[in-house]
């Protein structure tokens, strides 16, 4: 992740030990007052002496603390400092056609001598929170394999290009299998049956998830299968349970909280939250054709996990904003040129008096 250059500032409070260091060297002349027996006397030189006065604490005091203030208002006030930079998704980076690809696109939107950074995750949203850090008329060429298509289209106060590859530059990588454990609980004539839409579902979406079946859940576990009409043990908990009707008033709090009936791709359903998971409950457990087990899977990818988003296109993006957003997690840095004036002409006014 590219990080701001604003807390850098931060590392100077060092400095702080310049006023102490210098006010610790202050010495002060013993006046001497020459007498007529003194000649009389051995020759000592003058002594110093060390006189800490309270304007003297009074002024490192309030020297410091304008160091402290000035070190303040310049970590939340950013001085632009980039120019027009290449925003490069690191996936991109190792595949030799997608390296040529990167090179013709520099080459073809002028960003030859650009500064090239790796991509951040939330590439939009991070550049619309780190904008301030550009300078006028800076602009960014974004090269990403693929983006989040958000919502809407954020505004930005510089120009901003973005280009996706194509497929064929891509490399072709498989999708990791991703593991589903399944806790399953259900008398020995219906268990085959259960078993058997588990082993559909491996082949099923994008074929890369495999179900795992135990008889008791564990803390991987993200759905129960309890097809009795009993209650569950105590200790049970998972995301999601499927189970019948008859054990859903079993269930804690499900009987304070009314189960809504809804009927989604077909699939009726009772659907109850309880503080061992969200229950979800049927009188056709397990499905008995193929086309009702292709409903239920289709209902529970759609409700039980999050959806895939929208590939963004390729944009170019003009300047929309006459400037950056406000800094974000940052206040006003306005206090802190008021405090530093105050402080200075403290700072002045206790310098002169310490000199009367």
């Amino acid at each position: 992740m590219i990080a701001s250059a604003q807390a850098l500032w931060w590392l100077a409070l060092p400095v702080l030990l310049l006023p102490i260091w210098w006010h610790r060297q202050k010495r002060q002349r013993v006046k001497a007052e020459p007498l007529a027996t003194a000649r009389f006397l051995p020759a000592a030189p003058p002594r110093q002496l060390r006189i800490w006065r309270w304007e003297d604490v009074a002024l490192l005091a309030v020297r410091c603390l304008l160091l402290v203030a000035l070190i303040a208002w310049l970590a939340v006030t950013t001085i632009p400092w980039r120019a027009d930079t290449v925003l490069i998704d690191p996936a991109l980076t190792t595949p030799p056609a997608s390296a040529a690809w990167i090179e013709r696109q520099i080459a073809a939107a002028g960003f030859q001598d650009a500064r090239r950074t790796p991509l951040p995750a939330g590439a939009l949203a991070w550049l619309q929170a780190n904008e301030h850090e550009w300078r006028s008329g800076a602009r960014v060429l974004i090269l990403a394999a693929s983006l989040p298509m958000p919502a809407r289209i954020p505004q930005f106060a510089h120009a901003v290009d973005i280009r996706i590859p194509p497929a064929s530059t891509l490399p072709s990588a498989e999708s990791p299998i991703k593991e589903r454990h399944i806790a399953l609980s259900a008398p020995r004539e219906r268990l085959a049956a259960w078993r058997a839409l588990f082993a559909a579902f491996d082949a099923a979406g994008t074929g890369n998830s495999r179900y795992i079946l135990a008889d008791a859940p564990t803390a991987k576990t993200e759905l129960i299968v309890w097809d009795r009409a009993a209650a569950p043990p105590a200790d049970w908990r998972a995301p999601l349970w499927w189970l019948p009707p008859d054990a859903l008033p079993l269930m804690p709090a499900a009987t304070r909280a009314p189960a809504q009936a809804l009927s989604i791709n077909g699939v009726a359903l009772q659907i109850a939250d309880s503080p061992r998971g969200r229950l979800w409950a049927s009188s056709n457990w397990p499905p008995a054709d193929a086309d009702s087990a292709r409903a239920l899977y289709e209902t529970w990818q759609a409700l039980a996990y999050p959806a895939q988003p929208y590939a963004m296109p390729a944009l170019s993006l003009p300047a929309g904003r006459g400037a950056p957003l406000a800094m974000p997690d940052t206040t006003p840095a306005a206090w802190l040129a008021h405090a530093l004036l105050a402080l200075f002409v403290l700072e002045r006014l206790l310098s002169h008096v310490r000199r009367r």
